[in-house]
C-alpha cells in the first residue's frame, strides 16, 4: 500500500463523498483524485522524476493537499513547510534536501526569490496565483534558468488526464521528509517511507475507531505532522477534512465545527487554554462531536478534567508521539480518570519498552529510556548519518530499526507509560 493509494481507493469507493472543505471550496474524492492526477502529470512533464524532493510552500489550502498527493503520484518526495518561514531557513532546507521542485504562492515571491538564489539543485517552480498576483513578478526572478509553471495554466479543467506516464513506486520508496523546527539549531529532516506512513495511519485510525462518516476539523499546520496526518488518515478511511488556516479566530473555528457537524477535533494544549476561556462556548451545539485528540505536549490534568466536564459525551484521547515515529502511545479514554498522568499504552502494531543505562530492559517503576519498535519507526535524519546512528539503532532482525527516543519514562504493572522529568544524557 502506498500513501496516495489511500486517495485513489477512497475515490473509487466513495467518489461523491466530500474529501476536503477549505473556506468556500469543497472537493469530492473524485475531484481531489483527478486534480492531483493533473498536477502529477504536469510535474513529470516538467522534469520531476522518482525520488526527487519537492517542497510545498503553501498555507493550509486545497492547493497544498492537491500538491501532496500529486508529488507522491509523480514518484516524488514531498516536503511540507510552514509558509511563514523566513528566506534563510527556506534556503537551508532547499539546499539540505537538494529539492528539485518547489510549489509556492506568488504572494511569497520575495521570500522564495531570496531563498532560491544559490539552491543549485532546484530546477522547477510551480506558482500558485490569485486575482491579486502580479504575473510580471516572475520576470524579476533571481533564477531565470528555472522551469516555471502557473497553477492556473494546468488546473483550469477538472477533466481526467492519462496517468500512463506516472511511475510505479513501492512501499519502501521515500514519501516525505518532515523538517523539525530547528529552534535550537539547524532544522533536521525526518525521513519517512510509504510503509512508515501507512503503518502509522493504519494504527492510529484503528484505535480512534474512525469511520467513513467522520468529519475532522484541522486547524493545525500541515507542516506539523499532527496536522498532516489528519489529511492522510481521512483519505485512508474515506472521511472528510475541514481544513482551517489556523486557530487564530477561535469563534470562527467553533462556528465552522458546528456548521459542518464535525465529529473529530485534534487539539494541542494552547488551543485548549483558549477554548476553555471562551465566554460564549456554552451556546454552541456540540452534539455531533464524537472525539478529541491531543498529542505534542501532554494535556495538564486540569485541562482534561475541564474538557470532560464541558464535553461529557466526547471521547478524549491523550497521546504521546515524536516525528521520528509519528505516534508512540495513547491512553485508552476509559483510563483518563484513573491514570491522568499516563501517556498510555503502545499503539496497535507497535512494541514499546524501557531500557536502563546498560541497554537492558527494566521492570515496572524503574526509570529508563523509552524505545520504540515497529513499522512506524521512520528511516532516520536526512543526510545526518551520525545523528541517525545515535537515535535509530539496529534491532533484533535484519533490517529492523529501533527508535531510542531520548525521553525518560517509567512503566506501571499494566504496561502504561509515564513520562519522567529530564532527558537522556
Amino acid at each position: 500500500m502506498l500513501v496516495h493509494e489511500f486517495l485513489i481507493n477512497s475515490a473509487a469507493r466513495r467518489p461523491d463523498n466530500t474529501a476536503l472543505i477549505c473556506g468556500q471550496e469543497r472537493l469530492t474524492y473524485k475531484e481531489l483524485d483527478i486534480l492531483s492526477d493533473r498536477l502529477a502529470v504536469t510535474l513529470v512533464d516538467i522534469g520531476i522524476t522518482r525520488s526527487d524532493r519537492v517542497i510545498i510552500f503553501l498555507e493550509n489550502s486545497v492547493e497544498s493537499v492537491i500538491a501532496m498527493f500529486a508529488i507522491l503520484k509523480a514518484g516524488g518526495v514531498f516536503i511540507m513547510l510552514n509558509p511563514d518561514m523566513k528566506a534563510n531557513k527556506l534556503n537551508f532546507i532547499l539546499k539540505d534536501s537538494e529539492a528539485k521542485g518547489l510549489i509556492g504562492h506568488a504572494g511569497k515571491f520575495a521570500i522564495i526569490n531570496d531563498a532560491i538564489m544559490d539552491a543549485s539543485a532546484l530546477e522547477n517552480i510551480v506558482w500558485c496565483e490569485d486575482g491579486d498576483t502580479d504575473l510580471h513578478l516572475m520576470e524579476r526572478s533571481t533564477r531565470p534558468d528555472l522551469e516555471t509553471a502557473l497553477w492556473s495554466g494546468f488546473m483550469g479543467s477538472h477533466g481526467s488526464v492519462s496517468t500512463d506516464k506516472l511511475p510505479r513506486c513501492i512501499d519502501v520508496d521515500l514519501a516525505t521528509i518532515i523538517y523539525t523546527s530547528g529552534s535550537t539549531g539547524e532544522p533536521k529532516g525526518v525521513v519517512s517511507t510509504h510503509y512508515n506512513m501507512v503503518a502509522a495511519a493504519t494504527s492510529i485510525t484503528s484505535y480512534l475507531n474512525n469511520r467513513e462518516d467522520d468529519i475532522i476539523l484541522n486547524t493545525l499546520p500541515l507542516s506539523f505532522d499532527y496536522g498532516l496526518y489528519q489529511v492522510v488518515m481521512a483519505t485512508l478511511f474515506g472521511g472528510t477534512v475541514v481544513l482551517e488556516k489556523s486557530f487564530t479566530y477561535p469563534y470562527a473555528v467553533i462556528e465552522r465545527l458546528v456548521q459542518e457537524k464535525v465529529t473529530g477535533f485534534p487539539i494541542v494544549p494552547t488551543m485548549v487554554a483558549i477554548l476553555l476561556q471562551l465566554e460564549s462556548l456554552g451556546k454552541y451545539d456540540f452534539s455531533s462531536l464524537r472525539y478529541m485528540t491531543n498529542t505534542a505536549a501532554a494535556l495538564p490534568v486540569s485541562y482534561i478534567e475541564k474538557l470532560q466536564d464541558f464535553f461529557p459525551h466526547v471521547t478524549i484521547f491523550s497521546m504521546y508521539g515524536l516525528t521520528e515515529c509519528k505516534r508512540v502511545a495513547y491512553l485508552p479514554p476509559e483510563e483518563l480518570k484513573r491514570k491522568p498522568s499516563s501517556v498510555g499504552i503502545a499503539i496497535p502494531n507497535e512494541e514499546v519498552f524501557i531500557v536502563g543505562a546498560d541497554g537492558n530492559k527494566v521492570g515496572p517503576k524503574e526509570v529508563g529510556e523509552l524505545v520504540v519498535r515497529g513499522s512506524n519507526v521512520m528511516q532516520g535524519y536526512w543526510k545526518r548519518p551520525e545523528e541517525t546512528a545515535k537515535t535509530f539503532k539496529p534491532g533484533r532482525y535484519r533490517g529492523e530499526t529501533l527508535l531510542y527516543t531520548g525521553d525518560l519514562f517509567t512503566m506501571d504493572e499494566e504496561a502504561s507509560f509515564i513520562l519522567s522529568p529530564g532527558k537522556m544524557t
